[in-house]
């Protein structure tokens, strides 16, 4: 049994503490917020992930000391908006190699960096590895079949906390790839944001086709210029976790394309979904990444023009389909070409 808390009591940390609780691990939730609490303890449920109940095992605290000092393992789970905040805050209170997980998705705006990053710098005495793929909360925390990766610096770590997580109905690979699958889990909420404002436009299962398969070139384009390894997004958290996210409607990405397709502002559709739109922070990072890298993203851009410059989500479909006539791989020989 391993002592494990959960920095961060949204639904996605609430759905893993169940997970691990049932794998026999003592776990303890953390949060900032009294309210949120609070409510969990009263109900043993979050509000935004009904249905799947708490433990009684399960503690839960507001105290930094209770939730950092002797356990095995911290699993961030704040939102990218809240990475850098909360790793500073716990700092000094993290011992010499103790594990963090990070599996929250997101670049951080201003630096561009990824949260592992922010993590490492915040905290650099702590063994940091992430964990992503295609796993909505809903679903974890109602035991559903899943499969997702980890990436750590080292095997032993890895190998770790796979053993940690893994069982019947969550399956865990394995992976030193710790850039590639960070990039694969953030950039994707950005291209659901594109597929989301196609369905408020009404249209179909081509569009979200194209935007899927397109959407995964631009980021695999980014990812290895970066130096993340092309086989990681080609995998669980590349096209998996991008499949998901345009295609269901747990995404809260997906669910705030919609309402800007059908005409809300960026910050009207963040209010009703009531969550955090992870993709509206990446986006202009992607953006800032591309740039730097000298990596066209076309799609990636209009979602940029849609959410800061005012574009409509028509012109900004309108523009992608009468880009520049291309191959759809660059660099396949035509017979005869040497």
């Amino acid at each position: 049994m391993a002592k494990i808390s959960i920095i961060g009591g949204g639904s996605w940390g609430i759905a893993l503490a169940v997970l691990l609780q049932k794998n026999g691990h003592e776990v303890t939730i953390w949060s900032a917020l009294e309210q949120e609490i609070a409510m969990l303890k009263e109900h043993h449920e979050h509000r935004m992930l009904p249905g799947v109940k708490l433990p009684e095992e399960i503690r839960f605290t507001m105290d930094d000391r209770e939730a950092v000092e002797d356990k095995d393992l911290l699993v961030m789970a704040v939102a990218s908006s809240y990475t850098r905040q909360t790793s500073h805050r716990l700092s000094r209170l993290v011992a010499p190699e103790q594990k963090i997980l990070n599996v929250a998705k997101g670049i951080e705006e201003h630096t561009v960096m990824t949260l592992s990053e922010i993590i490492r710098q915040e905290i650099p005495q702590a063994d940091v590895a992430v964990m992503s793929g295609p796993s909505h909360a809903e679903e974890v925390g109602r035991g559903i079949p899943t499969t997702i990766v980890v990436g750590a610096g080292t095997k032993d770590t890895a190998e770790y906390i796979r053993n940690l997580f893994m069982n019947e109905v969550f399956r865990v690979y394995i992976s030193p790839d710790v850039l590639g699958i960070e990039l694969g889990g953030a950039l994707k909420n950005v291209v659901a944001l594109a597929a989301g404002i196609a369905d408020g436009l009404g249209y179909g299962d081509n569009t979200k086709a194209a935007l899927i398969t397109r959407g995964i070139t631009e980021i695999a384009r980014l990812g290895t210029a970066m130096g993340g390894k092309f086989e990681t997004f080609c995998g669980l958290t590349g096209i998996g976790d991008l499949i998901v996210t345009c295609a269901s409607m747990h995404s809260r990405n997906r669910r705030a394309g919609i309402l800007i397709g059908q005409g809300k502002s960026c910050e009207e559709a963040m209010t009703e979904v009531k969550m955090v739109v992870e993709g509206v922070y990446s986006a202009k990072a992607a953006m800032e990444l591309a740039g730097k890298y000298k990596v066209q993203m076309p799609i990636i851009e209009q979602v940029n023009a849609v959410l800061f410059e005012g574009r409509s989500a028509a012109q900004a479909v309108r523009e992608l389909m009468l880009r520049d006539k291309k191959l759809e791989v660059s660099d396949l020989p035509w017979p005869g070409e040497s």
